[in-house]
């Protein structure tokens, strides 16, 4: 079980995701805006908007960020990969391509701090 933070989503956006990861068996946590939610860390994977991509990063190093959107745009896709996002991912959400988006990236990070 992973443990994993929504931050800076949307309320519907929060739940939709949520409730995916819930049914995947994850242990999910979502906070609007509180940056002292990213203060305490311990999280393997953070879901936000792009708009809070370098926070994220900046306040949790090394913790895989996906950029949600609802606005599922290629050059939003790129903009965020190329700014360090380890995925990205556009609404409609299907709780099969957000299960396996969480699972490809956990697989990632563990690779990458294996090597």
């Amino acid at each position: 079980m992973a443990r994993i933070l929504l931050f800076g989503l949307d309320f519907a956006v929060a739940e939709e995701l949520s409730s995916a990861l819930r049914q995947a068996g994850e242990l999910v946590q979502t906070a609007a805006h509180d940056p002292q939610i990213l203060e305490q860390g311990d999280f393997e994977l953070v879901f936000a908007p792009a708009m809070q991509l370098t926070r994220v990063q900046a306040s949790c190093p090394g913790v895989p960020v996906v950029v949600v959107s609802r606005i599922p745009e290629v050059s939003a896709w790129l903009d965020a990969l190329e700014k360090g996002a380890a995925d990205y991912c556009g609404a409609p959400f299907e709780a099969r391509q957000v299960r396996w988006l969480m699972h490809s990236t956990m697989v990632q990070a563990q690779r990458r701090a294996a090597a």
